[in-house]
């Protein structure tokens, strides 16, 4: 499954070619740092929304009504009130939603696709890619993909492994399947094109990383035990320095955040203040993901 030769004991015994294969085996290629932005923009601040609600729970193995609730507070309570803050900026995300997710209440998929939110595929039911066959991710992966076209009427062009943990057969199957972009991995802070062996994929990584992810700070979960530990000021703090080094650099901030963890009311005005901070810095684009894939990979992007 993982199909790592690593001697997890004594890794220093690992022969060097075993060792360079699995380094090998996904790696970042060309970088993707555009010369410039669509109309003028300084950078490009491009937010997303893993909408797992009940998933996180079942994703897992487990169904505990506590912990179902805990999700569903994430559909009833916290994505309303992220969709209001983005609506009222007249700012579009990209909504990764776990197939299952959609299919508890396939009604409220409406809420995220009428005002023009992207949605990605992240997962069937939220599950960890790193403990399937090749042959179980890929047919879970086409019926997550199916799942969202038939809900939305769209195709989703997009895929974010549930917990960023992806097997050695993940970016293939990306690649294999016609995404255009994966957005689970963590080797650039701008977008760049995946290898796999070795050999350019066409697929744009926009990379992700614990640091401009709201869980790592505010998230409360007894297995595996993590205990919130850091203020909402100090978190918003470290997103608007991603976020000013971004448009200082000229580049790109990403963000990543969940309803069921930025949406109570203590939190949503750090959503509320970055997007007004970026807008008070100058020109910001704000793209979907798959609008920032299509622009890095474009001709007008570069001089």
């Amino acid at each position: 499954m993982g199909g790592a030769a690593l001697n997890p004991d004594a890794p220093w015994t690992t022969p060097e070619a075993e060792w360079r294969r699995d380094v090998e085996r996904v790696r970042a290629g060309r970088r993707l740092a555009p010369d410039r932005w669509p109309d003028g923009a300084r950078c490009a601040f491009a937010l997303s929304f893993d909408c797992d609600h009940e998933t996180f729970e079942l994703g897992a193995g487990r169904a505990a009504i506590g912990r179902l609730a805990w999700g569903e507070f994430g559909r009833r309570a916290g994505l309303p009130r992220v969709l209001a803050t983005l609506a009222r900026h007249d700012v579009r995300a990209t909504m990764f939603l776990p197939a299952v997710a959609g299919l508890i209440d396939p009604g409220a998929v409406a809420a995220l696709t009428d005002p023009g939110h992207e949605i990605g595929v992240h997962g069937w039911i939220h599950e960890n890619n790193s403990k399937l066959d090749r042959a179980t991710e890929r047919d879970l992966m086409i019926r997550a993909r199916d799942a969202l076209r038939e809900m939305t009427g769209t195709e989703p062009i997009g895929h974010r492994a549930a917990n960023w943990d992806l097997s050695t057969n993940t970016v293939e199957l990306v690649a294999e399947l016609g995404f255009a972009y994966d957005s689970s991995l963590m080797a650039d802070d701008t977008c760049y094109e995946l290898l796999s062996d070795g050999t350019p994929t066409g697929v744009v990584e926009i990379p992700v990383d614990w640091v401009r992810d709201d869980a790592v700070y505010l998230l409360f979960n007894r297995d595996p035990p993590t205990r919130p530990w850091t203020p909402p000021e100090a978190v918003f703090d470290i997103f608007r320095r991603e976020l000013d080094a971004a448009f200082d650099e000229g580049g790109l901030c990403q963000l990543v955040m969940h309803p069921f963890v930025i949406g109570y009311r203590s939190r949503i005005w750090i959503l509320d203040e970055l997007i007004a901070h970026a807008k008070s810095r100058g020109a910001v684009w704000f793209p979907t993901h798959a609008e920032l894939a299509a622009w890095v990979t474009s001709d007008a992007a570069y001089a």
